[in-house]
């Protein structure tokens, strides 16, 4: 029973361990900003503490007075994507936000050059020349 316990010990840590990886080159390639991947670099490392420390969450729950340790993690996991969501939601509002005056901007900058090129073109029909024939 001791090997199982290991072996589930270090398949964890393999997978917490190749997450993180991935976080990092999902930085480094520019496809995941750092102040979302901070939130994951924190829960990965999370991770990689309890796969070494095995009794971590136990002594952790008994602190807590949790009876069950793995309700816990999806305690733990409930919290997370709750505090995820909402830093989502704010940085969704604030590019709506964003969206919204650059669209206005945008309209009023159109606006504005439609007026230029009709002032222009006003100004280049009465300052041409007219051409006299004789006859």
């Amino acid at each position: 029973m001791e090997s199982l316990s290991v072996t589930i010990q270090l398949i964890s840590l393999l997978g917490a361990t190749l997450f993180m990886i991935m976080i990092f080159r999902l930085i480094v390639r520019g496809r995941l900003r750092e102040e979302y991947s901070i939130v994951w670099i924190i829960c990965t490392i999370i991770l990689i503490v309890f796969s070494i420390w095995r009794k971590g969450l136990e002594h952790i729950s008994l602190l807590l007075g949790v009876y069950y340790p793995p309700s816990l993690i999806f305690l733990a996991a409930i919290f997370a994507i709750i505090v995820f969501l909402v830093h989502l939601s704010v940085v969704n509002s604030k590019l709506q936000n964003q969206i919204k005056d650059l669209t206005q901007e945008m309209a009023y900058l159109k606006q504005e050059m439609k007026q230029i090129q009709e002032k222009a073109q006003a100004e280049s029909t009465t300052t041409e020349p007219e051409t006299v024939t004789a006859l």
